[in-house]
């Protein structure tokens, strides 16, 4: 018999959809409106095992409400969703066992407890054995840096240590899906950093799914390989970082740091100069990826100039993304 346990994805909704009852002020009551909201509208996609998606969007997208019901915690008004091939409201206690969540605003340790303890609470509500609650424990513990904390209150860690200990608490049954929401909120850029390098060796790793929430658009960048972009309950990008870009046309920006003041170059190919300063020893050219590499530009500029120093600007996911909101209405 063949076991489809691997071989479903880990996440597959199909026409996914939820409406919310308005209610509006009348005089001094409250009544029912007969409207409703939709905050999630026939969505549809799939995501693979051990794959790393970004889910993002505006605030109000639909973003929270998409994962509430991949979690189980709301019910679609229609549609189908599968998690880890489970559905999520009617097997919700299978599902808890495996899948993972980390709401950056919301913790799930015990505020008034030392962190070991919460991990031991957290193993026990898992039921998993003792030892090997205590090898994983031991193993997170060692790869996000937190022996110095493991006796200290939760209320008493910094927000960076926190986060830390939030990702390892959903991460202790070793689950096959981890959903982060706001996973690197208020973090300085070396504890960001961090958190990034351990989330992609636990996924090379364990093959752990990642699917990622965020509006800090780096943690796109360096975890994720597709990017799903929501508008008003909608999909209306699913494809990858680089091709996120393309869509509406956004460049990649080359700044060249010249020996000596140099003359405006705004006449290499297809390249549009965007500034240039010090008299022109530092200049920023735009270019389109698809009709010219960044070597190519990189030649045409030092047949004219000596280059001293040069960096590449990638397009900025923030304005790509309010390019795709803006054509899809």
């Amino acid at each position: 018999m063949i076991n489809n346990e691997h071989t479903t994805p880990a996440v597959d909704i199909v026409d996914l959809t939820r409406a919310f009852t308005v209610y509006r002020k009348n005089g001094s009551r409250w009544r029912r409106h007969r409207d409703s909201i939709t905050a999630v509208d026939r969505m549809s996609f799939r995501i693979e095992r051990g794959a790393a998606v970004g889910y993002i969007g505006a605030n109000g997208a639909g973003k929270s409400t998409t994962i509430k019901m991949l979690t189980g915690i709301l019910v679609p008004t229609s549609g189908s969703v599968r998690t880890c091939g489970l559905e999520p409201v009617r097997q919700r206690r299978e599902l808890a066992s495996r899948i993972g969540v980390v709401f950056g605003q919301r913790s799930q340790l015990w505020w008034d407890l030392p962190l070991r303890e919460s991990f031991s609470i957290l193993a026990a509500i898992h039921r998993l054995d003792p030892d090997v609650a205590d090898k994983r424990t031991h193993e997170l513990v060692e790869q996000l840096e937190m022996a110095d904390t493991l006796d200290t209150p939760v209320r008493q860690l910094s927000l960076g240590q926190r986060m830390r200990a939030e990702v390892a608490a959903a991460l202790l049954h070793s689950p096959e899906l981890v959903i982060l929401d706001e996973p690197t909120i208020g973090l300085d850029v070396l504890s960001k950093q961090r958190l990034r390098e351990f989330l992609r060796a636990e996924r090379i790793d364990r093959g752990t799914t990642l699917l990622l929430t965020t509006h800090d658009m780096g943690d796109i960048e360096r975890l994720c390989e597709r990017v799903l972009v929501v508008d008003h309950g909608t999909l209306v990008y699913d494809g990858s970082l680089t091709g996120l870009g393309a869509t509406v046309g956004a460049r990649r920006v080359l700044v060249v740091d010249l020996a000596a003041p140099t003359p405006d170059l705004n006449d290499l190919g297809d390249a549009q100069l965007l500034s240039s300063e010090a008299g022109g020893m530092r200049q920023r050219l735009a270019f389109d990826a698809e009709k010219t590499t960044a070597a190519e530009l990189l030649a045409m500029v030092s047949d004219r100039a000596k280059v001293r120093d040069l960096s590449i600007e990638e397009p900025g996911i923030e304005d790509v993304v309010r390019r795709i909101y803006e054509s899809a209405r």
